[in-house]
Formats: structure tokens, C-alpha cells, sequence
């Protein structure tokens, strides 16, 4: 259905040309939008008489009657001021320009649609060649599917500043399927690529903290090649976002084709997880270590396992450094400065993020 608003802006635009009056009812006789100044409910009756007549249009008390279908179906009754033959002129010009508004709109609500149930992976593979030459869709062109993750549900500044962005190329189509995140299904040029990915997701994320205000996460998938991979882009897009939420937090872009080590544990089963994390800690969790415990050991990781950088940056003796580490190996049984008790007792960590974050996403 479109808008009163597209409805009033294409009558302005109209009588800005012609200088004729128009009005848009329903047929009840409702005022959807007019170019008319006062109440039109006083010809209700006459609209409603009208719509139940056979005649497409009839000039009655001043005014010209047209009706517009859509498909078949009475949409709407449109009037214009004016029994000349040159305001019936522009009343019909006026019917064909909504008419054409409604053939417009419907595709495009068919195409979203479309898109959605794809997403989704709601549809037979014969339905799916089958709809997209229906509405006109390249089947093998080079696809990408982006998902824009808000904070707020229904951010409408957030989807309208994307639809800006992407409002010079029909091909992209942009939709959503829950009240959080913002689809974009993207067409790749033949010579685009993952860093032309990945500087996309940089400008949506800039403009969308710019212009619309909005602190999103973005995340995409791999490139498919035929339309009916476009789910599995998708999914991999969401992936991607879960995993980043997990393991990368200060990252506001994240792509599938870079999830390390995060992607291997995202898809570890919960009862395999409790049983490293219940063989590596004994029972104990990394939050019973202390704050100035974890501080030191991510310090010690982010600089490499460099005792003097590590101790340098905490503003602590290398002794005491030492001796800290020296206090998590008795507990754990583990020395950071071994790379291999480094690594597991890291895997670790991001096992113990995983199932915290499994365990609050049942509630």
C-alpha cells in the first residue's frame, strides 16, 4: 500500500504543473490526501455512489470523478476541480500516474518479500529461479548479504540513512526480518572483492554514527555466485555477528572470512565446552581469579607473552609480574610463559566467553 505522503506529494507535484486541485479518497469516501483547501467529507455520498457505479469517470457538482485499480480492485477515487475537459485531461493523467504508483510498489513489495523468504530459506529451489525471472532478478550475478545490527528496535533513522546510501542502485535490496537488524542483500561488480567489502561496512558504520546517530555492528558473509546461496551468505553474516559479539566486542565490523579462532569454538558443543573448561580449571572459574589477575593476564597476552612490556604497561615491578604468574601456575597448573599452557589456558578464556554468553542467550 502506498503512503498517504506519497500520495500527497504526487498531488502537490501535479497541481504545481497544471494548477488543478486534486484529491485522493478512499472508497468510503475517506480524504487519503488533497490539494484542496477544507473538508471533503461532504462528498462522501457522491463517492461512494460513485464507486458503486459501472462508470470508470463521471463529472458530478463541479468535480471530476476517476477511479483507479489496482490489479482489478478499486483502490482508490480521485477527484479533481473542475468540469472542463482540460482538468479531465489531468485527472486522468493524474489516475494513470497513481496507477502506475500502485504497479510500482507492489513489485517492490513482492521483491522484498521475495528477498525475505530467500533470507530465510523458505523456498523450493524450482520457486526460487521461478519467482526471481518473475520479478526480473538476476539469478548468477555476484552477491553479498550485510547485516546491520542497532541498538534500538525499529531504528528508522538507522534504515532510512541505509536506504539513502544504497538509493542509486536498484539491484541492492535492502530489508529486515526481525525489529533489530537491517539486510542488505548487495550485487559485486566483477572486480569488488573482501577489501571492498570491508571498506563498505566502514562507510555504512560512519555514516549511520554520523547522520542517523546510531552505534550499529556490521557483519557479512562470503560472496555467492547464484541466487539461491544468498541464505547461506546470510547465515554466515549472522554468524559472523555472534561470534563477534562473543570474542571481538571492540570490533564494529566483522566478516566471516575473519572469525579465527572464534569460529571454531562458536560451533563446539556445550557438554564438550564444560569438560575442557572442568579439565583446564579444576572446577574454578576464570571470574574467581580477580580483577588484577584477569587485568594481568590480558595485559600478558596483548604484549605477547612479553614479561618486560607487560610489566612496563601494568606500572608494576617485573618481579612482581613474575610473581603473579608464578601464583596463577599453582592454581592452574599452567605457566603463560610456556606457549603452549599460553595457548590452551587462552582457549580456554574464550571457551569460558562462549558459554556465558550461550547460557544468557536461553533466557
Amino acid at each position: 500500500m502506498i503512503s498517504n505522503q506519497i500520495l500527497q506529494n504526487t498531488i502537490d507535484g501535479m497541481k504545481g504543473i497544471t494548477r488543478v486541485d486534486l484529491c485522493i479518497m478512499d472508497t468510503e469516501g475517506k480524504t487519503l490526501a488533497s490539494t484542496i483547501s477544507g473538508t471533503m467529507e461532504e462528498n462522501n455520498a457522491m463517492v461512494t455512489a460513485f464507486a458503486e457505479s459501472p462508470a470508470d469517470s463521471q463529472v458530478m457538482q463541479g468535480y471530476q470523478f476517476f477511479k483507479v485499480y489496482d490489479d482489478h480492485q478499486l483502490e482508490y477515487i480521485l477527484l479533481a476541480k473542475g468540469d472542463t475537459d482540460d482538468v479531465y485531461m489531468v485527472g486522468k493523467m493524474a489516475a494513470f500516474q497513481i496507477q502506475g504508483l500502485l504497479v510500482a510498489y507492489k513489485e517492490r513489495f513482492d521483491k522484498d518479500n521475495f528477498i525475505k523468504n530467500l533470507l530465510l530459506d523458505n523456498l523450493l529451489l524450482v520457486d526460487i529461479y521461478n519467482r526471481a525471472k518473475k520479478l526480473h532478478i538476476d539469478v548468477e550475478a555476484r552477491r553479498v548479504v550485510y547485516i546491520i545490527e542497532t541498538k534500538t528496535e525499529k531504528d528508522t533513522n538507522a534504515l532510512e540513512t541505509v536506504r539513502s546510501l544504497f538509493a542509486g542502485k536498484p539491484k541492492d535490496f535492502i530489508t529486515a526480518v526481525d525489529e533489530k537488524n537491517i539486510i542488505i542483500v548487495k550485487e559485486l561488480k566483477s572486480n569488488e572483492n573482501y577489501e571492498t567489502l570491508m571498506n563498505t561496512a566502514k562507510v555504512i558504520v560512519d555514516m549511520l554514527n554520523t547522520e542517523a546517530m546510531s552505534k550499529v555492528h556490521v557483519s557479512y558473509g562470503t560472496i555467492v555466485n547464484e541466487i539461491k546461496d544468498i541464505s547461506r551468505s546470510y547465515k554466515e553474516a549472522k554468524m559472523a555477528l555472534d561470534v563477534g559479539k562473543i570474542f571481538y566486542s571492540e570490533r564494529k565490523v566483522v566478516a566471516y572470512n575473519n572469525l579465527g579462532i572464534g569460529r571454531l569454538i562458536y560451533q563446539l558443543p556445550m557438554p564438550l565446552c564444560k569438560m575442557f573448561i572442568r579439565e583446564i580449571f579444576d572446577g574454578q572459574s576464570p571470574e574467581d581469579f580477580g580483577e588484577e589477575t584477569l587485568t594481568t593476564i590480558n595485559k600478558f597476552f596483548e604484549k605477547s607473552l612479553n614479561v618486560s612490556a607487560t610489566s612496563k604497561d601494568l606500572y608494576i615491578h617485573r618481579n612482581t609480574l613474575v610473581y603473579r604468574l608464578d601464583k596463577l601456575e599453582k592454581s592452574t597448573n599452567l605457566d603463560l610463559r610456556v606457549f603452549d599452557d599460553a595457548i590452551t589456558f587462552k582457549i580456554a578464556l574464550m571457551v569460558v566467553k562462549y558459554m556465558k554468553y550461550m547460557e544468557n542467550s536461553e533466557y
